[in-house]
């Protein structure tokens, strides 16, 4: 007999769901009962994963590479990651410092079950990716929402992250490019960020799960300006990687040996077909692809920062990364959440409303859109957005 009496941490209360996935599973059951739905909403690209990274992965399965592997990743991709800031970034990087993870999820959870606990406080923006602070939940730490203001573009400055810290503050963590503002933290915001954080004897971590995708400037590390720096990375959105679950995280050396231990616990290993086949990743071929694919986004993102004020969406911040815009919809509705299920019962086109990315910014009055589909389709979904806000 099944009983509903069982424990139940306080946790499950705190860590909230994902209210953009009621809209994933809606738009997935429209296209199935055969409507024409555009995606504009969940944050993954509309490429395959590059052709040479495809090929090394089945090469691995035939090699019978299924076996587990190093806790922190086999060292031939640590020492790939290292190489990839010395060519791309000019930054020496010991392989010793890299730990390879089951995605940037994977890092996150290391880092926050390694770094901080019951009692200390984690700085995250608002608006900021919603996971990041589940994360810190997860260890029974407590998030500190640095709520960002539209008025200045949700720009991440140093000395309000200053006076934001607390006592019981132990980590500050920012992303560049950011999700959902696309925004991309200056090499000197970084440095006064760090010096924050290290004037408080903290930890900053910067998360550049999206460095690749950056437009009109060139893509830059954290490390570069501070090399004490916390660095989350992932395969999923520059490398095309996102189901094969894989990322990195570049830590001081002392820290290491935590995450080591924590990984054998929390994980074993990260997927060793996939940490095979990223070693294509860094080829001239597979490099050459992605910066085809980024100039594809450019363009996209061009033709949205063209249209979308004449339709009265105004872009807020300046979204040099990532592949979003994040838009301020206050002058069409008082609730971007109804706002959008109404856009995707009625114009088949799915958008994310900012409810997800934190409280504290007012998100009724924003949408972020994500330009992950090709450009005719874009144009579509400006075509029945305009016919939607006709009806309004």
């Amino acid at each position: 007999m099944i009983t509903e009496r069982f424990p139940r941490a306080a946790r499950c209360d705190r860590i909230a769901p994902f209210h953009v996935m009621a809209l994933v599973e809606r738009a997935q059951a429209l296209a199935a009962a055969g409507h024409d739905v555009i995606h504009l909403g969940v944050g993954e690209p509309d490429f395959p994963t590059p052709p040479a990274i495809v090929e090394a992965g089945r090469a691995a399965l035939s090699a019978g590479q299924t076996r587990y592997t190093p806790a922190i990743g086999i060292p031939a991709l640590r020492e790939a990651i290292a190489g990839f800031y010395q060519t791309r970034f000019g930054v020496t990087v010991s392989p010793e410092r890299i730990v390879v993870t089951p995605g940037a999820s994977g890092g996150l959870q290391l880092l926050m079950a390694a770094m901080v606990g019951p009692g200390d406080g984690v700085l995250l923006s608002d608006p900021g990716y919603p996971c990041n602070r589940h994360f810190v939940e997860l260890v029974s730490a407590t998030p500190q929402p640095l709520v960002l203001s539209a008025a200045d573009g949700w720009r991440i400055e140093p000395a309000a992250v200053a006076a934001a810290w607390q006592p019981h503050t132990r980590v500050a963590m920012f992303a560049s490019p950011d999700n959902p503002t696309g925004n991309v933290l200056s090499g000197e915001q970084v440095r006064g960020l760090a010096a924050v954080a290290r004037e408080r004897n903290g930890a900053l971590i910067i998360d550049e799960i999206y460095q690749g995708l950056v437009y009109e400037q060139p893509a830059e590390t954290a490390l570069a300006v501070a090399p004490e720096v916390l660095v989350l990375n992932s395969f999923s959105k520059y490398f095309g990687m996102t189901g094969w679950r894989l990322g990195w995280v570049v830590a001081p050396p002392a820290l290491v040996p935590d995450l080591d231990r924590m990984a054998q616990n929390f994980f074993l290993a990260p997927s060793t077909p996939a940490q095979y086949a990223a070693l294509a990743a860094f080829q001239p071929d597979t490099l050459a692809e992605l910066e085809r694919r980024r100039q594809v986004l450019a363009a996209r993102r061009a033709y949205l920062l063209e249209q979308l004020p004449a339709l009265g969406l105004k872009v807020v911040g300046s979204p040099a990364g990532a592949f979003y815009l994040y838009l301020d919809v206050s002058a069409i509705t008082d609730d971007s959440y109804a706002f959008s299920r109404a856009l995707l019962e009625q114009a088949h086109v799915a958008l994310t409303p900012g409810v997800d990315f934190g409280p504290g910014h007012q998100p009724s009055r924003y949408l972020r859109v994500a330009y992950t589909c090709d450009l005719p389709r874009l144009e579509e979904a400006l075509v029945r957005l305009s016919r939607f806000m006709e009806t309004l």
